[in-house]
């Protein structure tokens, strides 16, 4: 379907563009959203007798964003999960999660389609994630995932938990492998010395 980009649509064109594009994108998604209009001969008229007002609207929006911008760009939210031992979470971070985050920090005005998140994340760590303020204003904001508060600053400073868990486990394990025999197997020993003193009386009596 031949689409009148109404505002810059990553991948496809600017504002005023002529593109083609799959029937349901542009039914399902830019058409009923204003993004677009049916590329025909009314609706050409249409855009041209109001695309110095299309455009003006579209700066003014460009430059609140850019405004907004300021507050949001390198922003990071923690979000504290239950994980495995192995940093795999019991369930998943999503859009909603991130969008409700970053409001509680104080990033008002931020809706669930301005948030690009190319699958739900299912682990803990350190995720970059873009969030779309105006179609030509895009930051991007730090989604910490971790099990406590202490581990989310520890992921902040840039270790590693998992592994460094994993380390504290393995010297754990070294550690316990090198612990000396329980008390009880000293007491039912023979001490070196009495082996010594016995060792005489062995051999006299080979003697006689």
């Amino acid at each position: 379907m031949e689409i009148i980009l109404l505002e810059r649509i990553e991948k496809l064109g600017g504002i005023g563009d002529v593109v083609t594009v799959k029937n349901g994108f542009a039914r399902n998604f830019l058409l009923p959203n204003n993004k677009a209009l049916r590329a025909n001969e009314a609706n050409r008229k249409l855009f041209e007798a109001n695309r110095s007002k299309i455009e003006a609207d579209n700066a003014e929006r460009r430059t609140a964003a850019e405004g907004h911008a300021k507050d949001v760009d390198g922003k990071q939210v923690v979000l504290i999960r239950q994980a495995s031992n192995t940093g795999q979470l019991y369930g998943s971070v999503s859009v909603r999660d991130i969008v409700d985050a970053l409001v509680e920090d104080g990033a008002a005005n931020i809706t669930k389609a301005m948030v690009e998140l190319e699958r739900p994340i299912k682990s803990l760590g350190l995720f970059d994630v873009k969030v779309k303020l105006h179609p030509e204003v895009v930051v991007t904001v730090q989604v910490n995932v971790a099990r406590s508060p202490d581990e989310a600053e520890m992921q902040k400073q840039g270790i590693d938990v998992i592994a460094a868990m994993f380390e504290e486990e393995q010297a754990e394990a070294v550690a316990s492998a090198l612990e000396p025999d329980s008390e009880d197997e000293f007491e039912d020993a023979t001490p070196p010395s009495e082996l010594a003193a016995e060792a005489p009386a062995a051999d006299e009596g080979e003697e006689a």
